[in-house]
């Protein structure tokens, strides 16, 4: 694949990447109660859950989603659920008194939350479905090929941005917060996400 390709197909989606959805509203939140650690394994997270996404794409099974209209509904609404999930939790924890410290447990929680928020994220999936192959080439070689290094350049641009964020928004918070302030940063976390779902809830598709 050439370089002028992976440029354009950079300069396609970066934007895309760019754009507050659920996938930035949930790292920020994470960086904004945990700090910039608990931002980046949330980051590592969103990109290993992709990287199933572009197995499926390699696979094929993309094709198969796209064709079926009740795959992608339950896909797109199992995902709304989970985040409107995460806002209840969150939420409900600012009505509870206590003060907060990030333990290494609560970091482990954060990878896992990000991989299944990119997994069920319709926005990414989308990506790959009606973007990706835009890109690809039969004078290219192989499809599988070009399909994980369109794959690999966009969990490139995921990384670094949402790495960026969760850098910049640490400073806004910390590992530890008194019980004024992990009230007010849960509840803004939450309804960050419960944002979000609310995006994919109503994005046309």
């Amino acid at each position: 694949m050439d370089t002028r390709t992976l440029i354009l197909f950079s300069l396609t989606v970066l934007p895309l990447v760019c754009t507050p959805g659920p996938d930035i509203l949930f790292v920020a939140s994470q960086a904004l109660s945990g700090g910039a650690n608990a931002g980046l394994r949330a980051t590592a997270g969103i990109v290993l859950g992709y990287s199933v996404h572009s197995l499926a794409v390699a696979l094929g099974l993309a094709a198969l989603v796209a064709t079926s209209p009740v795959v992608f509904e339950t896909i797109r609404w199992a995902g709304i659920t989970y985040l409107v999930y995460l806002s209840y939790k969150l939420i409900r924890s600012a009505t509870q008194a206590g003060s907060l410290s990030v333990t290494a447990g609560n970091l482990q929680g954060q990878f896992s939350k990000g991989f299944l928020t990119s997994l069920l994220n319709p926005k990414g999936m989308m990506i790959y479905i009606a973007i990706l192959p835009q890109f690809m080439s039969h004078r290219s070689g192989s499809s599988t090929l070009q399909a994980v290094i369109l794959s690999g350049t966009f969990m490139l641009w995921c990384a670094i941005v949402y790495s960026l964020i969760s850098l910049a928004v640490a400073r806004v918070g910390g590992g530890s917060l008194s019980d004024a302030r992990r009230r007010i940063v849960d509840g803004a976390a939450g309804g960050m996400i419960l944002m979000a779902a609310g995006f994919v809830a109503l994005a046309h598709h």
